[in-house]
């Protein structure tokens, strides 16, 4: 199994690219995102990879982080969701929207995604909500949990209960919105506290 490939960018096309790899062309698939995000043609690029193998095929996909790679393992995992789908969907939402979204319940947000009607969003926001596990570290941000727990308003501690739910350590979750609270406001919604807080903990 490949899980990761270092080298040349060879060529770029609509949804895929192929990468040198020491005169070896690897065709990887990846979502529009991730091509937007790649260096030009004849540059170094460096892809975590997703290994699907079939009796008649291996097709790779190619990730700029390893948050990517996860989540789209965690889409296959819904009924009706395939690669192709599960590309769109992180074509249209980074990892932090994806994570807000699915917090959230905003099927909506899922439903952008090309190929993605509003049965198969619900599934997806229903399904993930207490699977997905983003990732990543607080950064700077300070804050007490009491505090948190305390008079602070009802978004606050809704967009708190949301980063646990994610899989995230509660007091981690705490200094995230706190950062978020002092970055925003203190009337900021939650779904707000929720994505300034994922970005926050991705640092």
């Amino acid at each position: 199994m490949i899980g990761k490939l270092k080298g040349i960018i060879d060529s770029l096309a609509e949804d895929y690219m192929i990468l040198d790899v020491q005169g070896v062309g690897y065709i990887v698939h990846c979502s529009g995102r991730t091509l937007q995000k790649l260096p030009r043609t004849g540059e170094a690029a460096t892809l975590a990879i997703e290994t699907q193998m079939r009796e008649d095929s291996i097709k790779l996909f190619g990730f700029i982080s390893e948050t990517d790679r996860r989540w789209f393992r965690l889409l296959l995992t819904v009924q009706g969701v395939g690669a192709k789908v599960a590309l769109a969907i992180q074509t249209v939402l980074d990892a932090a929207e994806l994570a807000s979204a699915i917090g959230c319940q905003d099927k909506a947000a899922i439903a952008r995604a090309p190929g993605v009607g509003p049965k198969l969003a619900a599934r997806i926001v229903a399904e993930l909500k207490d699977k997905a596990i983003v990732p990543g570290a607080s950064g700077a941000a300070t804050a007490q949990l009491a505090g948190l727990d305390g008079g602070k308003p009802a978004a606050a501690q809704d967009a708190l209960s949301a980063l646990v739910n994610l899989g995230y350590g509660r007091s981690q979750a705490a200094a995230a919105v706190a950062a978020s609270l002092a970055a925003l406001g203190e009337d900021a919604p939650a779904a707000e506290l929720i994505l300034r807080g994922l970005k926050e903990l991705a640092r």
